[in-house]
């Protein structure tokens, strides 16, 4: 009997992992590509903007995800009448997105990452965010690239090839 309870108890756990799991899975599978146009366009990683979105909004299974498209934990003013929260709300996950990428532009604390490191250097950018006081907790950047590293997210930090090739002449590349 104990073993039978044992054994139920254990799969339970391992059903609940893995359908968090897949629902990061599905999370990332869903804004990759916003992701990596923002990344081409702002030089921010997007391993960072994933792996941000995905640790503040609970992969957008959060409720300020669910109820105010928000999927940076960025406080603010929203008109929702199914929450009430001291968090912004937003009309789509894509506008989120933005305002994430306008934060980091427009606060002198973030602004200064721009110029000193590469949309690839995932590390940097994780520390760089936390030292500018972007969370509280000491382990915001841990948490971070702990993520970045588990669902490997950093493969999407490298450019398409369509992207280099529309951008530099095939014979560049060489």
């Amino acid at each position: 009997m104990i073993k039978k309870l044992m054994f139920i108890w254990i799969s339970l756990l391992f059903a609940a992992t893995a359908s968090h799991a897949q629902t990061t899975l599905q999370y990332i599978h869903n804004n990759v590509a916003y992701a990596q146009e923002l990344m081409r366009e702002n030089h921010v990683p997007a391993s960072i903007i994933l792996a941000v979105a995905i640790h503040e909004s609970a992969a957008g299974t959060s409720r300020i995800a669910k109820y105010l498209n928000n999927h940076f934990g960025v406080k603010g003013k929203n008109s929702s009448k199914e929450i009430k929260s001291a968090y912004k709300g937003y009309s789509s996950v894509e506008d989120s997105y933005d305002h994430f990428i306008e934060v980091l532009q427009d606060r002198a604390a973030f602004s200064r990452l721009f110029d000193k490191y590469d949309e690839d250097d995932y590390l940097a950018w994780a520390k760089g965010i936390q030292r500018g006081g972007y969370a509280h907790s000491k382990l915001w950047s841990s948490k971070v690239i702990a993520v970045i590293k588990k669902y490997e997210l950093f493969k999407y930090d490298k450019k398409p090839a369509e992207y280099l090739n529309a951008v530099l002449p095939v014979s560049r590349l060489k």
